[in-house]
């Protein structure tokens, strides 16, 4: 088998394997408006593959030892490989107080550690690496190890965290990751709902923003 044809068959299986866990991992992204993330994450896989394409015929263009197939799979397999890394979603593993029932607020702030043991009300803090990039239902257990997973209550069937924002302090907002623990296991009926943070975050702790054209002062958002 010439070098050609084996890097066609090595890049070729690491392209399709690549293709085969987005799509399931696109199962669990959370999507926009009422549109699925394995759609919207099925027409980006789609331009990159088109991408690929015109990338690869330009490529040949200049490569013209190596074939068109060998620069195909070469950059889908790259390609994949850093959406991967745009989907990643680290599982938080939160510790909660014994008998805690309510909502729970991830506050975007300067923290180099996640501090994921909540306060009294519900209070945790998240550095920026992970607030922009964690979306996958996390694993929740009281301090006493008893786990909470079937009283979570999350934003919408779609979207596990509800992103919300708290205005406001010196004309700035506190931004947060929340989700629900209910009072009942599988509960479904309690919606979800969203509080100020302004007076119970560490402001030591917290990043303020800047407001956006959609906030308003003393006005709580979640989106």
């Amino acid at each position: 088998m010439t070098t050609d044809k084996k890097l066609i068959l090595t890049f070729g299986i690491i392209s399709f394997l690549l293709l085969i866990t987005l799509l399931f991992k696109l199962t669990g992204v959370p999507g926009g408006m009422i549109l699925s993330g394995l759609f919207l994450g099925g027409m980006m896989i789609v331009g990159i593959i088109l991408g690929c394409l015109i990338l690869s015929g330009l490529l040949r263009l200049i490569i013209k030892r190596t074939s068109f197939l060998t620069i195909l799979f070469i950059t889908t397999s790259i390609s994949f490989l850093a959406f991967h890394y745009q989907l990643y979603s680290p599982t938080l593993k939160i510790k909660v107080p014994n008998g805690y029932k309510g909502e729970v607020n991830l506050v975007l702030s300067n923290v180099d550690d996640n501090i994921l043991i909540v306060d009294s009300n519900g209070t945790g803090y998240l550095n920026e690496w992970t607030f922009n990039k964690a979306y996958s239902r996390p694993i929740v257990e009281q301090m006493d190890g008893k786990n909470l997973d079937e009283y979570l209550i999350g934003f919408s069937p779609s979207t596990f965290f509800g992103k919300g924002k708290s205005c406001c302090v010196a004309k700035r907002e506190i931004q947060s990751l929340s989700f629900k623990i209910g009072t009942q296991p599988h509960l479904k009926d309690e919606y979800f709902q969203s509080k100020s943070l302004t007076e119970i975050v560490d402001k030591n702790l917290a990043i303020f923003t800047k407001l956006d054209q959609y906030s308003t002062v003393s006005e709580t958002s979640t989106k």
